[in-house]
């Protein structure tokens, strides 16, 4: 929101962002920041709305095939762009994910389905993980695990429509493979502490998952 983060700024930088200042000369727009470092990806994460303007999508357009843009702010109205600009400013060619949810945008014939980047698809998979693993602790390869286990679940398909996530609608599916890739990394690593383990982890996964059905009384 203020500029690259680089080494001349470390007097002012908050502590956590230090370890990310490099060796740079400052630069204070985005803009610049893409054509001086020639990035292949954009996240959009501190909350600042409309900083992915079009003079930046051009841009990243410009130096990428398949420009990745994320824009990852809530609410939608600090969304860094939208799914519309960002498909027509990038001339179709950019893979767009955001924070928000964005309706499918069609543009030189082609309809393009914008990825919603939620914490719904790791959260809860992740928490089922642990939980009916019994780990007595969380470690870095578990969180890694779970990345992976949503990552393999995107198909080909999917990628043909431009989406880098799977369908939100398979959100229980999706949930107990995670928490079954969880499992199996804390059996791994010796952190579960419910023996012996389950042959089949995403069913032991789909059984212990709640489901809304209730009877109907009259």
């Amino acid at each position: 929101s203020r500029g690259l983060i680089v080494d001349s700024r470390k007097e002012s930088l908050q502590h956590f962002k230090k370890p990310w200042a490099h060796e740079h000369e400052p630069v204070k727009e985005l803009v610049d920041a893409v054509k001086a470092i020639k990035p292949t990806v954009l996240i959009g994460t501190s909350g600042v709305g409309k900083q992915f303007t079009k003079e930046v999508v051009e841009a990243m357009a410009a130096l990428n095939e398949k420009p990745l843009i994320m824009a990852l702010s809530n609410p939608t109205s600090q969304a860094e762009c939208t799914a519309e600009e960002a498909y027509t400013w990038s001339e179709g060619r950019a893979i767009f994910a955001s924070g928000s949810p964005f309706d499918p945008f069609e543009y030189d014939g082609k309809v393009f389905v914008p990825g919603q980047a939620n914490n719904a698809y790791i959260f809860p998979g992740f928490g089922l993980g642990v939980i009916i693993s019994g780990a007595i602790r969380v470690h870095d390869d578990m969180l890694l695990a779970a990345s992976e286990a949503l990552a393999l679940q995107v198909t080909e398909e999917h990628y043909e429509k431009g989406l880098i996530y799977p369908p939100f609608s398979d959100i229980r599916k999706i949930s107990a493979n995670i928490a079954a890739k969880v499992a199996a990394k804390a059996y791994e690593l010796g952190l579960a502490s419910h023996l012996p383990q389950p042959k089949d982890l995403v069913k032991y996964a789909e059984s212990c998952m709640y489901s809304p059905k209730y009877r109907t009384y009259r």
